[in-house]
């Protein structure tokens, strides 16, 4: 950030010369410098992940606060990380800079422009007054970027005036001799003039582009800001469609179709159809002018090393507009960038796969089923049908001896695909009744309809219950939970958590689930009932546990208390026949002696934080259920307080 602000404060004029002979100017080290600072706070990641999902995605809380915040931690807590390594050596590179600490206010040509970057997201550009020495600026970059039209002495792109010369009106061969923070200001102007222009057929789709290279090549930090223009107006949705015909925009007509094509054979190798996935007319291939206009500016890119780190910062947030517009806009994208590209058409197509899952709810669903599937082995695909975590993530993404993309694990897909899904709260309903059909699917699995089983006697090596291993059965019971557990987990983290433990599982339990007709015709509602409620009980202990751990080392945990509690009184109320349940009473049952004796087991500090007379009313509750044992070791695990509870009960059935 320091070096951003003098070096962005310095005329371009200024040089240095390199012990290998070359001159650098403050201009390049500028952007050299400005560009690993946005890519240190994900400035390319897609307003899209912004408001996915009730909490903000951690690429959001990048700011340069925060990374200024994480600095000053790092500084303040020097006496407290002596025992760890990692945070000593943070703590002292932090210091290296200022032995105080540092805030955004530190550095003002930095803070004016990043202001200027959220307002550009949050409204359309206004404040530019003709005349101004800063409309002299934008005028004087329009006529470097756009100088062989202007020397028809063609009305001015910014106003419809004639050009007129100012400080910003330099040698158009040459640009503006201004400090960078200057010319990054004026940017989104120049470009909202720009394309407004091409909009309204003054300025044709190639001079834009040649145009916004030009001025990207002559400031390489401007790149972010225009990133930043065309990623807000994208989203606004104001901008007519630009049609990709290969006379006006380039067209993705030689291989759309084989793009899209592609896709679909990802997904259906991994276990999700979607009918509607191809376009199916023969209509023009569209794309809304901004990102027609950002798709464009890329492909002049060269792919070699020198373009890499501009193509990474612009690339990942192409990606992210183009599949958040309808489709087929990310495969027109990915159309144009395989033929730019042809190594990267894989990797390219794939991307393109993941935007299905923004567009269709059900093929998200379709996606987790695959998951819990190929990780208990029930799938028929021949990369998942050995099961477990394998099975799961697969060997990652790879293509063939012949060029075509190998088969996707579901895993994989899934960590390419959540960031997609928009309401993470169905997510959760969906992955709990995923569950409970993954556990009857496990019971139910390889048995004979007619006629209905007998229950054989338990066998030295394990019970049984129909054909069915008890043992086998409850190990795959345990990797579906940890597989649900894994998914929340992953797509939402603690709040995600929180919002199921309080709500998604008493409103389920609340709900009427019906057995399905053949467990009662195989005689298996019972051990399915058993085994759903402790795969529930064993889903929502390790969501806890990977939310808050089974101590109060991490901070999350100062949370657990309040959660934890409320969903330990919904237990209690619904034993103390408070709460109408509509579940089978087996699954309760098995849900209530699974979660606690999970909790006593495992997560003993878990029991201490829960109210008194909270354990006290569950101990009663589970004797109810002749769960005598398991409320005795309930009270013993809650601390002195419930020490005479425990002694009465002792008392009272004699254990």
């Amino acid at each position: 950030m320091p070096i951003c602000e003098v070096f962005g404060s310095c005329m371009p004029n200024i040089s240095w010369k390199l012990t290998s002979g070359e001159e650098i100017s403050a201009h390049a080290v500028f952007s050299n410098v400005f560009i690993l600072l946005l890519k240190l706070w994900k400035f390319n990641c897609p307003p899209l992940e912004h408001g996915i999902g009730d909490a903000p995605t951690v690429g959001s809380q990048l700011t340069p606060e925060y990374l200024l915040l994480v600095r000053n931690s790092h500084l303040l807590s020097d006496g407290n990380n002596r025992k760890n390594s990692n945070r000593r050596r943070l703590s002292e590179i932090a210091s290296l800079s200022s032995p105080n600490s540092v805030f955004v206010d530190s550095f003002p040509k930095l803070k004016v422009w990043y202001r200027q970057h959220q307002a550009c997201i949050a409204s359309t550009l206004s404040g530019l007054v003709h005349g101004t020495p800063f409309h002299q600026i934008v005028e004087g970059l329009l006529n470097m970027m756009f100088k062989k039209i202007n020397r028809g002495n063609q009305a001015s792109l910014a106003s419809g005036s004639s050009s007129s010369s100012g400080p910003g009106n330099d040698d158009a061969s040459t640009g503006p001799k201004l400090p960078a923070w200057d010319i990054l200001e004026a940017i989104p102007f120049v470009v909202d003039a720009a394309l407004t222009a091409c909009a309204h057929g003054r300025l044709s789709p190639r001079e834009l582009a040649t145009g916004l290279k030009d001025l990207a090549d002559f400031l390489p930090a401007s790149l972010a800001t225009i990133v930043s223009y065309f990623s807000a107006e994208v989203t606004r949705g104001v901008w007519k469609p630009a049609f990709m015909n290969g006379t006006d925009w380039p067209s993705p007509a030689a291989n759309l179709q084989n793009v899209e094509e592609q896709i679909k054979k990802i997904l259906a190798e991994t276990g999700v159809d979607v009918p509607s996935l191809t376009t199916g007319d023969s209509s023009p291939a569209t794309l809304p002018l901004p990102l027609a206009a950002f798709t464009s500016l890329t492909i002049t890119y060269k792919v070699d090393r020198s373009s890499e780190r501009f193509l990474h910062l612009a690339g990942q947030t192409l990606e992210g507009l183009a599949a958040g517009c309808p489709w087929p806009c990310m495969p027109i994208v990915a159309s144009l960038w395989t033929q730019k590209a042809r190594r990267w058409s894989d990797f390219l197509i794939f991307s393109a796969s993941r935007t299905v899952f923004l567009h269709n709810s059900d093929a998200v669903v379709q996606l987790v089923k695959s998951c819990f599937t190929a990780t208990l082995g029930m799938s028929s695909s021949s990369i998942s049908c050995s099961g477990g975590v394998g099975a799961l993530l697969g060997h990652g993404f790879k293509s063939n001896l012949s060029g075509r993309i190998c088969p996707v694990a579901p895993g994989i897909l899934y960590l390419r695909a959540y960031r997609s899904v928009r309401d993470i709260v169905f997510l959760t309903e969906e992955i709990v009744s995923i569950l409970m059909q993954s556990v009857r699917e496990i019971v139910c699995d390889g048995q004979p309809k007619q006629p209905p089983l007998k229950k054989f006697k338990p066998t030295k090596d394990s019970a049984k219950y129909g054909q069915v291993s008890l043992a086998s059965a409850m190990t795959k019971v345990k990797l579906a939970g940890a597989l649900g557990a894994s998914l929340v987990w992953i797509s939402g983290g603690l709040a995600l958590v929180q919002l199921l433990i309080n709500e998604t599982l008493p409103s389920w339990f609340i709900s009427n689930h019906r057995s399905d007709q053949e467990e009662k015709s195989n005689g298996m509602v019972g051990m399915v009932a058993m085994l759903g409620g402790y795969g529930l009980a064993y889903f929502a202990v390790l969501c806890g546990a990977f939310a808050w751990g089974v101590d109060s080392s991490s901070s999350a945990s100062k949370r657990r208390q309040k959660v934890l509690g409320t969903h330990m009184e919904f237990l209690a109320s619904a034993l103390d026949g408070k709460i109408s349940l509509g579940c089978d009473p087996a699954i309760w049952r098995a849900y209530v002696s699974g979660f606690v004796s999970l909790m006593v087991n495992c997560t003993p500090n878990w029991v201490l934080e829960v109210d008194v007379l909270v354990l006290k009313r569950l101990s009663k509750g589970l004797r109810r259920l002749n769960e005598e044992g398991l409320a005795l070791t309930l009270l013993g695990a809650g601390g002195v307080g419930t020490m005479g509870a425990a002694a009465e009960l002792i008392i009272d059935t004699g254990i």
